[in-house]
Parts: structure tokens; sequence; C-alpha cells
């Protein structure tokens, strides 16, 4: 695999939780590629400046049901942000072997000083692109698509992809007690965020998991994401 991301400034490896919040950041929360979380090394992806979507789901039956979005830009390029695109949360799914990169950047240039959050992508992902960001590139990713703040759902499935990416709560799966048995050497990442921003502070709890680990998703909780684990089922 081909190294895409930019060196990681501050990286750790591993998780280091103070309070609910894990220090598993780097430039805004660096992250891993692989293990979604800590250290993503993909050419050297620097972190979960993460907004972690829109306003995360409520679950429940109300609001607007997601319809099929079009896309909304290619998943290879540079886009100047109020030029090329909108600010927004928007969403890129189907994406396999960590191969995905993105970063949004406070600049075009190209500095690793300009990198605001980034991450190497295994399933899908959200990221919310401010307005006062410069620039997002995206690499080897499937087409990113708007995605609506206000649209809401009614998830019924019990089992989560463990290499899905992220998920949106209310939306893409119920909040719940969900359960990964099996995972090995630390290689499941998972994690609960507020935003889609991908920073230090969108991530509520997270953790690399050895074993069995069981995570309680609030409906408070904006997303989930899930890397490098075995499937969750929801028990509860």
């Amino acid at each position: 695999m081909g190294m895409k991301g930019k060196i990681a400034l501050g990286a750790v490896i591993g998780v280091v939780v103070i309070g609910v919040v894990s220090a598993n950041a780097g430039t805004e929360g660096a992250k891993d590629g692989g293990k979604g979380s800590s250290a993503s090394t993909a050419r050297g992806a620097t972190g979960h400046n993460g907004d972690k979507g829109g306003k995360g789901g409520k679950g429940g039956k109300g609001g607007k049901k997601e319809k099929a979005a079009r896309p909304a830009f290619g998943g290879d390029g540079s886009y100047q942000v109020g030029k090329d695109i909108r600010p927004g949360t928007y969403r890129t799914t189907g994406n396999t072997d960590g191969m995905c990169y993105w970063e949004r950047a406070k600049d075009a240039s190209g500095e690793i000083d300009s990198l605001l959050a980034n991450d190497n992508v295994t399933g899908t992902s959200y990221v919310t692109v401010k307005a006062t960001d410069k620039l997002f590139t995206s690499r080897d990713c499937a087409d990113w698509e708007a995605v609506d703040p206000k649209a809401a759902g009614s998830p019924s499935g019990s089992r989560v992809k463990g290499d899905g990416g992220m998920y949106r709560v209310g939306v893409d799966i119920a909040p719940g007690t969900y359960r990964s048995p099996g995972n090995k050497d630390d290689s499941c990442y998972w994690e609960r965020t507020k935003d889609a921003l991908h920073s230090i502070d969108s991530i509520a709890a997270n953790d690399n998991v050895t074993g069995t680990a069981v995570v309680t998703v609030s409906a408070k909780d904006a997303y989930f994401k899930t890397t490098g684990c075995q499937d969750w089922t929801r028990t509860s």
C-alpha cells in the first residue's frame, strides 16, 4: 500500500484515556488509518480533526428520511472551499483497504502546519468541512455526497460491520450496547464522537481492544467509528 498521508505530528500509538476522552490524536487528533484512531500512518495521516458529522442522529422516527444523494464531488482531487465545494458535512462509502485518504487544510501550501484534520478510511467516513477551511483534498476515495443534517431514520439492524468505518447514530445504527468478540493484537479500534470535525474535542470516548469489546452508543452521540474489529452485535 502506498503511503498517502502526511507525517503525523505528535502521533500516539495506543490509547491513553483522560477522563472519558482518549488522547489518540495528533495535530487535531492523529489517527491510525489501520486502527482508526491514534496515529494515522498512511501518508502519515495526522489526524482526526474530525468533525463528526452534522448533528449526529438522534434516532427515532421523526424528521426527514435521508434520500439517496447524488455525488457532490469526486473522490480524487483538491477542492477550494467556497469555490469548488460548499461548507457542510459529506460522506464517502464503499472504500476498501484503507486506500481512501482525505484532509482538511487551512491553506494550499501543502505543508504539515496547514493540516486541520485527515484520515485514512476503510468503509464509510463522514467529514464536516467548515467555512473557515480553505482546501479539502481526497485521494482514492469513492465519490463524496452531501449529508442532510436534519435527516433521521429508524435503523433496525442489530449487527454492525467491525471494519465499516463511521456510522451515524440514529440514521445508520441505533443507540444501544454493542459487543465485538475475538479481537487480536489491539487491532480493533472504536470511537464515539460528538461531530465529524475529527478533532480531539470531537471524541467522547475511544479504545484499542484485544479480546472482547463492549461499548454503549448513546443517542446523544453523533457517530460511532469502528475499524479493524470483529463485527458488533447489539445486546441491548
